[in-house]
């Protein structure tokens, strides 16, 4: 089975786009972003490994209370430290930023925990330096859902990744991988707003829009450095709350108007169901009439809240790229 694939909206778009932007083969300045929270037992050993497969590492210490960031510093990193802590999203673009200071040609992200192996990052860069891609996103279930993946964690990478879909309309295996490589063009596409661990779709939906390729390669990952203290299901649930509210602000036609207007059609219906019992001398039901009225209201509510962030975001759209 293949361990890469191009991921895009069509087969057709991803065809065209190799054709008309040439392969490079010249030598990439690629620099590594950690961002650590609070890391210092596993920083040191993730920077010297990760200094064998980069030409600069730089670690973002969000907010660290530990000696994450003397420990990085001292195993050959550019550190940058902010002095509370802001989240993932916020110590990317941190990171972005410096890496585009030091000439990255090639931007990796990875996680500072130990989950992900160094050792994969030339292989994760390859389909950039070859220009066949823009962005490659590790992933851990290119072949399917690894049997070794907790089953929890099994559950919630589908709903997840279903979600990250119809945000991005990108069909990605791993919508939750922290493992990535981005040619330096493409930092100007993210917004880095999403504070936790959303921002990984986030950075897909916003890949998504600006029409960028993807490709994805299988990689491994260690479950047993999870360090995670917060609890998985409401971590899910988190990353979830926001893959939503960014659909309802980039796709409100999907996620308000159509339901609204099928809530106040069905209100609609009924009022004209009860209009004409009322004419042959029925009497209206409180409860009914009431929910009728309630359809209507909420309904029309929806579908114009639906058009209105449309039309916002249309506007938005059309100030970026002037």
């Amino acid at each position: 089975m293949s361990n890469e694939r191009l991921v895009g909206k069509s087969d057709q778009c991803v065809t065209q786009k190799q054709i008309t932007r040439a392969k490079s083969t010249a030598p990439q300045n690629v620099t590594v972003i950690l961002p650590a929270f609070n890391e210092e037992i596993s920083i040191g050993s993730v920077v010297l490994l990760t200094r064998y497969y980069a030409d600069s590492v730089i670690v973002v210490d969000d907010g660290s209370s530990d000696r994450t960031a003397d420990i990085a510093r001292k195993a050959g990193a550019e550190v940058i430290v902010h002095e509370v802590n802001k989240g993932k999203g916020a110590a990317l673009k941190t990171g972005f930023a410096a890496a585009d200071d030091l000439g990255a040609d090639i931007i990796v992200t990875m996680d500072s925990d130990g989950q992900h192996n160094p050792a994969e990052i030339p292989k994760l860069v390859d389909p950039i330096i070859k220009g066949e891609a823009d962005i490659v996103n590790g992933s851990r279930y290119l072949n399917g859902l690894d049997k070794n993946t907790p089953s929890y964690r099994r559950v919630g990478q589908t709903i997840l990744d279903g979600a990250t879909k119809l945000n991005s309309g990108l069909h990605i295996t791993d919508s939750q991988s922290g493992f990535r490589a981005f040619s330096a063009s493409t930092k100007d596409a993210f917004r880095f707003k999403a504070q936790g661990m959303a921002i990984e779709s986030e950075m897909l939906a916003d890949a998504g829009k600006s029409d960028l390729r993807i490709a994805e390669v299988e990689i491994g990952v260690r479950y047993d450095v999870d360090c995670s203290t917060e609890h998985p299901i409401k971590h899910g649930l988190g990353v979830l709350l926001m893959i939503l509210k960014d659909i309802e602000f980039n796709k409100p036609l999907c996620y308000l108007t159509v339901p609204g207007s099928v809530l106040g059609i069905g209100g609609l219906i009924l009022g004209i169901l009860f209009l004409q019992d009322f004419t042959v001398g029925k009497s209206l039901d409180f409860g009914p009439t009431m929910f009728m009225i309630l359809c209507i209201i909420v309904g029309s509510f929806m579908a114009l809240t639906g058009l209105l962030l449309h039309s916002i975001s249309a506007i938005l759209r059309e100030a970026r790229t002037t």
